[in-house]
């Protein structure tokens, strides 16, 4: 949003009274399990795993329709929120119907709890991912399309637009472009397997059962079938992907790849043979990419930042953000995933807003690398005394700190500030920075940019809060 000079003169101070300010109490449940009945009963020990991991967590349980589940979780108000589903259930209805359950835990827009649906292709795989404990670093990055390996501890990335050119970092060198083969198909098996990539990104050309690497050129094929993640090159070789370091894949510019339609879908191969342990996924045709590529925005080019949990959640707060403030007739529509009212900016706003899965255990975390020497392009600091609360942004990079890092794939860019509050808060009273437009909820702050920061000087929002009693 534009600076408006001089606005603070006009407003001392603001009170911002949000939905949420209207509960005086909040339940200490931070972690919530959501599950049917016949799931639970098919996989209790995928529960059991989850709720021994989470001490305090609260299993919700329903018998047919997910809005079942509501009136508990509203109560609960918590942070992360896991759907516990066999993937028979994972419909992209049902992806829908987390997607706007979620969002009604109070009166605002925005989804009010962190959540992922953790399934996989069979008991044995969705148990192991509820067991996987410990904290993922990315240090490795491998992908199908352009990525800024400036802010990546190591990797490399295949071009699916021009045929042999590849870029490549060693740690602690810089980004180097080579020729690499015509065919990547082995090569990028390979950094799945031998090099054991920590973050696996793909765009192009899919379906649920493939990914064509060459978007432009002909190439290989990434296939699936019955769990078992697969390359076959352009001569017929088949090459099976199978291996269980922990990773996170983001087909970010995919088609139907976070669809699950049956035992031989892609997204279940990779989570089953190629240890894939989260995942972003759309569940439908993709064409204005809002919710895929702009997690790049928020994980990968700001370093060490966010959680890959976090990123998604804080892009998706940005496209209900737009949506709230260029397209509020849109809000309350729900429509069929997939469909769209217009090939334009709100109706792929709208188009984005249900059809992105999030998979995995949502508390899990997984980061980039962060190092001095790849700071984000601002830097973010919050702190609290007393109740009042001083965020304050700060350019890295002169004149280039609010522009677009990269823009390869749709939508990329002039994202809002988004800044997780530590925990949640009730009535909001603005003391400094309401020139900057912020969106201040119970657990997160949104500051909108639209490239005209003035990059003389450094931004501060400051204001008081109340607690949420417990």
């Amino acid at each position: 949003m534009k600076y408006l000079a001089g606005l603070l003169l006009l407003l001392p101070f603001v009170i911002l009274q949000p939905a949420f300010a209207e509960s005086v109490a909040a339940d200490t449940v931070t972690y919530v399990i959501v599950v049917s009945e016949p799931t639970k009963a098919a996989w209790p020990d995928v529960v059991r795993a989850l709720e021994k991991k989470y001490e305090g967590a609260a299993t919700i349980t329903f018998a047919d329709k997910l809005d079942e589940v509501l009136p508990e979780l509203r109560k609960h108000h918590p942070r992360q929120t896991c759907f516990v589903a066999r993937h028979p259930e994972v419909t992209r209805s049902f992806v829908a119907a987390v997607h706007r359950l979620t969002r009604r835990l109070d009166k605002d827009p925005y989804t009010d709890t962190q959540w992922g649906i953790l399934t996989g292709f069979d008991q044995v795989n969705a148990l192991a991912i509820a067991r996987h404990a410990d904290d993922l670093t990315i240090r490795k990055v491998a992908s199908g399309t352009e990525v800024e390996l400036d802010l990546c501890e190591e990797g490399l990335w295949y071009c699916e637009l021009k045929k042999g050119h590849m870029v490549r970092k060693k740690a602690g060198a810089e980004p180097k472009a080579a020729e690499g083969p015509a065919d990547t198909t082995r090569a990028l098996a390979d950094t799945l397997t031998d090099y054991k990539a920590d973050l696996f990104i793909t765009s192009g050309h899919a379906t649920e059962r493939n990914w064509q690497i060459g978007f432009r050129y002909k190439n290989g094929y990434f296939r699936s079938k019955d769990g078992q993640l697969f390359g076959t090159d352009t001569g017929g070789e088949r090459f099976d992907i199978s291996n269980d370091s922990p990773r996170v894949y983001m087909p970010i510019g995919n088609c139907l790849m976070g669809h699950i339609d049956g035992p031989d879908a892609m997204a279940l191969a990779w989570m089953n043979s190629a240890g894939v342990k989260q995942m972003l996924g759309y569940t439908v045709p993709t064409w204005f990419g809002y919710q895929g590529w702009g997690v790049l925005d928020y994980f990968v080019e700001q370093p060490g930042r966010y959680t890959f949990t976090e990123a998604f959640f804080a892009n998706h707060h940005a496209l209900i953000h737009k949506l709230k403030t260029k397209h509020p007739e849109l809000l309350a529509k729900n429509p069929p995933p997939g469909k769209t009212t217009a090939y334009n900016e709100p109706g792929g706003l709208l188009f984005d807003r249900d059809v992105v899965a999030f998979y995995g255990d949502p508390a899990w975390r997984a980061s980039m690398a962060a190092s001095p020497k790849r700071l984000p392009a601002y830097g973010q600091k919050l702190t609290e005394k007393d109740g009042v609360y001083t965020f304050v942004i700060t350019p890295n990079r002169g004149s280039d700190s609010f522009k677009p890092v990269n823009t390869n794939g749709a939508q990329r860019g002039l994202r809002p500030v988004v800044q997780w509050l530590p925990q949640r808060v009730g009535e909001v009273e603005l003391l400094e920075g309401a020139e900057l437009k912020p969106e201040i909820t119970d657990d997160f702050i949104l500051i909108p940019h639209d490239g005209s920061f003035d990059l003389e000087r450094e931004y501060k929002v400051v204001f008081r809060a109340a607690p949420i009693a417990r």
